[in-house]
């Protein structure tokens, strides 16, 4: 593990080296991806140094205890033996964590689809909850919110609606959303209070970026349409709309959500790409999915992942058996918490393996 640490520590080194140099400065391609790729191990070149200074520390502090010491000073030298070790114990389980490798998904946006599955009017009306729910989290972070495209209900719900939240490590929180997602409660259109159970499907893809997805023109058709609204009301004559079709894989994306075909087209392409990286990645990627699904899931659509129960104010994320009774603060965007469990449980199933491994 040190030597890894160590061989960290001096590409650091190197890459500061390299950012002062006056033609990286000025190819700003390459600037980007060495900043980049130095704050990615910044963390822990920033443990590593505490950690060597901490061993430092108490190698020396073990050597006082071998000179004669009055007892008052001994008693102290002792006490910061203790606190050394203490601190040093916990760095190099620190270091361990920051070693694993890491999802190069986790630094960027994410685009969230959300659909009512099973229930109706009150799956479309969770799918809205939902929605709300992820933004008001975005908000919290200081990310950025915005919609793609919405098949809104009358009741204020939403058959589907997609989104696109931007802020630095909105992909490394969001990713664990992934699955079904059940709500147990008396809703709106239930005259005789009884309970009913409606489930609404969340999926998460990391936004991708052209060099990163190659996509060719010959192998997407668009077609344009005019927007409607609720109940097929027209709300845009002109045919602003837009759906690209992906032929290869049959992928197919539609956005209507701005009154520009231009800009509908930016935003539709922007799901498209993100689907066929999705798909591929899916595909390409076994190894980590099967890491990923001992911690917390397959990470399948049709999972179900976790249960909203209103009457008892109860939230149970079936993955790891975690249980809050806390709805009305996680509904209203406080998931910390729930994301924070999952997280954890991620990480110690890696952490779990590599020692295997090793």
């Amino acid at each position: 593990m040190y030597e890894r640490l160590q061989a960290v520590e001096d590409r650091y080194e190197k890459l500061n080296e390299m950012l002062s140099d006056p033609e990286v400065v000025r190819d700003t391609d390459l600037l980007r991806k060495y900043s980049k790729e130095q704050s990615e191990i910044a963390e822990t070149v920033e443990v590593y140094r505490a950690y060597k200074k901490a061993s430092d520390e108490l190698t020396g502090a073990k050597e006082l205890l071998e000179d004669k010491l009055d007892t008052e000073m001994k008693e102290l030298v002792k006490e910061e033996v203790s606190e050394l070790e203490t601190g040093i114990g916990e760095m190099e389980e620190k270091l361990k964590l920051l070693l694993l490798p890491k999802d190069p998904n986790d630094t960027k946006n994410v685009i969230m689809e959300v659909r009512g599955a099973a229930g109706g009017d009150e799956a479309a009306l969770f799918a809205g909850d939902l929605f709300r729910m992820y933004s008001r989290y975005a908000e919290s972070k200081g990310w950025k919110t915005e919609v793609i495209d919405a098949s809104p209900t009358g009741l204020g719900g939403f058959k589907e609606i997609i989104f696109m939240i931007s802020g630095s490590g909105a992909y490394s929180r969001l990713k664990f959303e992934n699955g079904a997602h059940r709500v147990q409660r008396v809703p709106e259109t239930e005259s005789g209070g009884r309970i009913h159970t409606s489930t609404a499907t969340v999926a998460c893809l990391p936004e991708t970026e052209e060099v990163e997805i190659d996509i060719h023109d010959k192998d997407i058709r668009v077609d344009t349409f005019a927007s409607s609204g609720p109940g097929g009301q027209s709300v845009n004559t002109t045919m602003s709309a837009v759906r690209l079709t992906h032929l290869p894989t049959g992928i197919v994306v539609s956005c209507q959500d701005e009154k520009s075909q231009i800009k509908n087209k930016e935003k539709a392409m922007k799901v498209l790409r993100a689907r066929v990286y999705d798909k591929f990645q899916r595909e390409a990627q076994a190894e980590y999915d099967a890491i990923r699904k001992s911690a917390v899931g397959s990470g399948d659509r049709s999972e179900r992942i976790r249960t909203y129960n209103f009457p008892q104010n109860r939230v149970t994320d079936h993955r790891i058996g975690l249980t809050i009774q806390k709805l009305d603060q996680i509904i209203s965007g406080k998931l910390d918490e729930v994301i924070d469990a999952l997280i954890m449980e991620e990480q110690a199933a890696r952490l779990e393996s590599l020692d295997a491994a090793e």
